[in-house]
């Protein structure tokens, strides 16, 4: 099964879950920014309760325990929304005992994925994390988790939006189109 990170991650999931002939469905992970600079990844939160925190950043910005309850509070209840809205009732397909692919347009510093993936440990029987571009450091560190398909580390990596030609934010219509064509495939 191919699970995408909503919005970017899902034309690419798009294509390599209809290059491969697997099954589609969206992993909906979200960034905890610092406030103030919310491009600055903090951590970041998946569906499933899983937190992941990068306790230098909390130090470097003060972020107090209260601050990130909040936050997390804040990004669940936007999760809660993004799968029923992208899903449209349909229940997740279920990673249980299978290979699970999980894909995003790239990574830079890793802390969704690495959210996403440690949600989908306890159940999946092999993770492999595939994107096209990532920062040489995010893609080592993923690499300790599950298995890692990074296409291109290159140096110097500032954001991934500068190895696309075009990158602009998907909608959420658009990624409710890519689900429904690619039919999710059989459970």
């Amino acid at each position: 099964m191919v699970l995408a990170l909503p919005r970017g991650g899902v034309p690419v999931g798009y294509e390599v879950a209809r290059e491969l002939g697997l099954a589609l469905d969206v992993l909906v992970v979200r960034k905890l920014g610092v406030p103030g600079e919310e491009e600055l990844a903090l951590g970041a939160v998946a569906g499933s309760g899983v937190v992941v925190v990068n306790a230098e950043i909390a130090r470097a910005f003060g972020i107090r325990q209260e601050q990130m309850n909040a936050m997390v509070a804040r990004e669940r209840m936007e999760i809660a929304r993004r799968e029923a809205l992208y899903r449209g009732g349909r229940a997740p397909l279920n990673a249980a005992g299978r290979t699970a692919i999980v894909v995003d347009d790239g990574l830079a510093t890793g802390s969704t994925m690495m959210a996403a993936v440690r949600s989908l440990r306890p159940v999946a029987a092999r993770l492999v994390v595939a994107v096209p571009v990532g920062s040489r450091g995010a893609c080592e560190e993923l690499r300790r988790e599950a298995d890692v398909v990074c296409l291109q580390t290159p140096e110097p990596f500032h954001a991934v939006g500068e190895f696309y030609g075009e990158f602009r934010q998907m909608s959420d219509a658009e990624v409710r189109d890519l689900l429904a064509e690619a039919g999710r495939g059989a459970e």
